[in-house]
């Protein structure tokens, strides 16, 4: 039995290594894109002495005009979620919202639960209620805060690759749930306020609490800020 021995070459050698280092490289940075593709944001760690408070909206219309109207007392600007039917159903007071310079992100057209949603049914709910806000106020939307805060990677992936930053939250009020007023504020300040992002939604708790949260954040020497000012480096 003859045993051949294939001739060193060093030339070639050096080009196989040259390949498979390539090859590791290419491969690590896909997956640290990958890993990071799937990361929705909670809160921001900037260093800078900012909150953001938000507030989605697909129901409580009633309550958005004595919100607004806090607001602007306050001269405070804050991130409203529209859903997409709500939009189309209240297009004047979405334009007011927009108009009084409070930030408008995207929750989905009919409030689904999105890792329940197939990669198409996931693109439509996003796109269609994109289309509908971007129809009132001129803008498209580049925030998106799934409803019922229900999201997987999936979700996240469709979402980013539609131009967007999924924003979910780090201080939630539950005043869906809850309409005592001190409780919503005690929901609020029971937490480390440094950028962090609160969920609110229109209610009669929510309003009744606001100007205290605000003037007590305030007090804290604390910016109320856009979510996307809180997020930017």
């Amino acid at each position: 039995m003859k045993i051949y021995f294939i001739p060193f070459n060093k030339k070639l050698f050096i080009t196989l290594g040259i390949i498979i280092a390539t090859i590791i490289i290419i491969l690590i940075m896909f997956t640290q894109f990958n890993v990071s593709a799937f990361k929705p944001i909670y809160e921001a760690e900037t260093g800078r002495n900012e909150i953001s408070l938000t507030c989605n909206v697909v129901w409580g219309t009633e309550y958005i005009p004595n919100l607004l109207d806090i607001l602007k007392n306050e001269n405070t600007k804050i991130t409203f979620y529209i859903g997409g039917k709500w939009a189309e159903d209240n297009p004047d007071l979405l334009n007011r919202i927009f108009i009084e310079g409070h930030e408008i992100g995207n929750h989905g057209y009919d409030h689904k639960k999105h890792s329940q949603l197939n990669d198409l049914d996931n693109e439509n709910e996003i796109i269609n209620a994109e289309k509908v806000i971007e129809k009132v106020i001129g803008e498209k939307t580049t925030l998106f805060a799934p409803p019922y805060g229900d999201i997987n990677d999936k979700t996240v992936e469709i979402a980013e690759r539609l131009g967007y930053r999924v924003i979910m939250w780090n201080i939630d009020t539950i005043d869906w749930k809850d309409q005592d007023p001190q409780i919503i504020y005690d929901r609020v300040f029971k937490n480390k306020l440094n950028g962090g992002i609160v969920l609110m939604h229109p209610t009669e708790g929510t309003v009744k609490a606001l100007p205290s949260i605000i003037k007590d954040i305030k007090n804290k020497n604390l910016d109320i800020v856009t979510v996307s000012d809180l997020i930017k480096e």
